[in-house]
């Protein structure tokens, strides 16, 4: 059961997400491969099966699965240091230098009894450092880094020297502490850095739709501030000469009402037309800027069946939202490869299929307000849409609406609005 919902929680994750677990996974468990291949090793035949040098070969052992454990518990807010999330607390690294010094004075003492051969010696000594570095190569620049290795590195030769280590062996120590403290630095940076890039390009794109999203309010407020402004000035101007027109008995004052009402009137239809999607969504625009988009964010969209050249205007306007909610619920909760938005029109319906191979590309339960906003305006041409899992992994919205009563749509608006103009009209006659 605890596999099973492992598993789906990676394949909730996106590429990024999962690229990001990856990384992690592997530098927490770069520490313990290094530690029980060059720790363990040297025990079958370099280690002298004897009681003193058994003891230090495994109270080394020991030290060097403590290094690792402290790895693991740094490289968390290593990573986030280094992607400029947090602040790594400096005094984190003190249990881990204190434990680096006694696994070296361990290896010193390893050497001083004879315990251990030369190809041994430097297998430990190369393991030494490496669960240190690893945390501590995403802490500091990569020119203090090498500084710090060198000084490792003279550090540890001092110690085997100072041990009674000479000749080949000794001179191979340098070598060896260094060759792990680069195998660390070309590794792990790049790998940290090459993250940091794509955060970066992810946080830019969240900031990019945000900036979108502002700029569509803007010009909504725009359109608002058109459509409103100047006709409830008017309003207020007729009714004041109305006002004064019935106070001094003037026949004019109802004909100055007739004015208001078809003034307010014609706002409602143009405020209607502005909430609707600023004035009529057009399908054909909306299909190429999905296509665009989701081209520009990496996923290849194909679209099929032209671009509804022909459809009643209410039948555009409620797809060309489809459209749009679809492509937005695609990059925003979805990470698919390939999109394919396909409108297949015959005599009776128009039917609107947008596919994607990514995770479902809804808000999740599937209850956002988007799609419940689409329902509502494909049921005023009683149509319907639904949402869910296809075949073969995909994820599938459809769009569906007769084209009997969409030509008719909007007739009860105009109609209610005559039948109420030529009743005042008659009343005034």
């Amino acid at each position: 059961m605890h596999v099973r919902g492992w598993r789906r929680s990676w394949q909730e994750r996106s590429k990024l997400e999962r690229i990001d677990l990856y990384s992690r996974v592997t530098i927490s468990s770069m520490p313990w491969i290094f530690a029980l291949c060059w720790q363990l090793a040297p025990f079958k035949s370099d280690i002298r099966h004897e009681p003193v040098p058994l003891v230090l070969g495994v109270l080394l052992l020991l030290v060097s699965l403590a290094q690792c454990l402290l790895s693991n518990r740094n490289v968390q807010s290593s990573y986030e240091h280094y992607l400029g999330i947090s602040v790594f607390p400096g005094r984190r690294m003190l249990a881990p230098m204190a434990l680096l010094l006694l696994g070296v004075a361990l290896l010193a003492a390893l050497a001083a009894v004879d315990g251990v051969a030369g190809p041994g010696l430097l297998l430990m000594s190369l393991n030494a450092p490496m669960a240190f570095v690893i945390t501590r190569v995403l802490l500091v620049p990569v020119r203090t880094f090498v500084i710090e290795s060198l000084l490792l590195a003279a550090l540890t030769t001092g110690a085997l020297a100072a041990a009674g280590v000479r000749g080949g062996v000794l001179a191979g120590v340098v070598p060896t502490t260094l060759f792990g403290c680069v195998l660390v630095l070309i590794s792990v940076r790049p790998s940290a850095w090459s993250l940091s890039v794509m955060w970066q390009a992810e946080e830019a794109r969240d900031i990019q739709a945000r900036l979108a999203v502002a700029e569509e309010r803007l010009r909504f407020g725009r359109d608002m501030h058109d459509v409103m402004g100047r006709n409830l000035a008017v309003i207020a101007l007729k009714s004041e000469l109305a006002v004064e027109l019935a106070q001094r008995g003037r026949p004019e004052a109802l004909d100055q009402m007739v004015e208001v009402q078809r003034i307010a009137r014609a706002s409602q239809q143009e405020v209607r037309d502005v909430v609707r999607g600023y004035r009529e969504a057009d399908l054909t625009t909306e299909l190429a800027g999905a296509q665009g988009v989701l081209r520009a964010a990496g996923i290849e969209c194909a679209v099929t069946g032209g671009g509804g050249t022909g459809l009643p205007g209410p039948v555009q306007s409620a797809l060309g939202w489809v459209v749009r909610e679809a492509a937005t619920n695609v990059l925003r909760h979805g990470d698919p490869d390939h999109c394919m938005i396909r409108l297949d029109v015959t005599a009776d319906e128009v039917v609107l299929n947008v596919e994607n191979d990514g995770a479902p590309a809804t808000a999740p339960g599937g209850t956002g307000s988007g799609l419940a906003g689409l329902r509502e305006r494909l049921g005023a041409l009683d149509g319907a849409l639904e949402a869910g899992p296809a075949e073969e992994g995909l994820f599938r919205l459809s769009a569906r609406i007769p084209l009997a009563r969409a030509g008719s749509a909007d007739a009860p608006y105009s109609a209610a609005g005559e039948a109420s103009r030529t009743a005042l009209l008659e009343e005034r006659r």
